[in-house]
């Protein structure tokens, strides 16, 4: 990934796999799944997903978040988000072509995930075949994989690789009550040895923290984060806030857009950010 915070980001483990077929459903919903957004319809999970391992109340849950975000249909249908991680590094990701663009002051990095092959550029000039282009590119599915998880990751929840469990009920940093859900990882991702656990609100059903565990098997998190400030972009709810209660840090530049200016993807130079 890239160099920037490096020491504290994690990787996006499970790496988005939602673009090839989604076959897997939830089973039928017992009575406790119903929650207050009405009836919630299980949406499609990634092929790999761990259904088995899975447990049924978990799986629930994982619904009622993609309800509560605005609902699967709504995120099929979105196209190009685009957000600035952390105040330096601004991207934009068409999820239908799968195309991914980046920059960072005169850099830019233009590519595709599926090919993973792109180009490099500084103040317009192509620099993919010197070292700093070289790495740019090389890291460049990471690069995403991290930052897209920072922003996305509850509509991530039954992606290939992912196995969820329900923990029983809990409490945020802040003291709301929460449903708690664990998420590991199995062959698959980026860091796949990472493991979380999502505090769900049992009014909202949206993700209001995060624990992040950088090994499976620790005892204590490695940090906890809010996941707050929801605001709808396009058909979705996206949230900036993910500050620890003291550092304030938030993503920045949301946005959510069914297009963008011609040649906007692929252009050389910094390009202004979506609205």
């Amino acid at each position: 990934m890239m160099p920037l915070l490096s020491h504290l980001l994690p990787l996006r483990p499970g790496c988005l796999l939602m673009f090839g077929a989604l076959a897997l459903l939830s089973p039928a919903r017992p009575a406790w799944a119903q929650s207050k957004l009405g009836k919630v319809t299980a949406y499609p999970a990634g092929k790999d997903f761990n259904q088995i391992g899975s447990d049924a109340r978990a799986v629930a849950l994982a619904d009622s978040v993609m309800q509560a975000m605005g609902g699967y249909d709504a995120w099929q249908k979105t196209r190009f988000i685009g957000w600035e991680f952390f105040g330096e590094q601004y991207q934009v990701w068409d999820k239908q072509t799968n195309d991914f663009r980046w920059q960072k002051g005169d850099l830019v990095l233009t590519g595709n995930l599926n090919s993973r092959t792109g180009k490099a550029y500084r103040a317009g000039q192509d620099i993919s075949e010197t070292e700093e282009g070289k790495k740019l590119l090389t890291n460049m599915y990471a690069t995403w994989a991290n930052n897209s998880w920072w922003l996305l990751m509850p509509f991530k929840l039954k992606d290939s690789g992912v196995k969820l469990v329900y923990k029983g009920t809990g409490n945020t940093v802040q003291g709301s009550p929460a449903r708690v859900v664990e998420m590991t990882f199995e062959n698959v991702g980026v860091t796949p040895n990472n493991r979380y656990e999502l505090l769900i609100s049992p009014r909202t059903y949206l993700v209001e923290e995060w624990a992040f565990y950088r090994n499976a098997a620790d005892a204590a998190p490695s940090f906890r984060r809010q996941w707050s400030d929801y605001r709808p972009y396009g058909r979705i709810l996206l949230a900036a806030n993910r500050s620890d209660g003291k550092d304030g840090r938030r993503l920045s530049n949301i946005a959510a857009a069914q297009k963008v200016p011609a040649g906007y993807m692929q252009s050389p130079k910094p390009q202004p950010k979506l609205q």
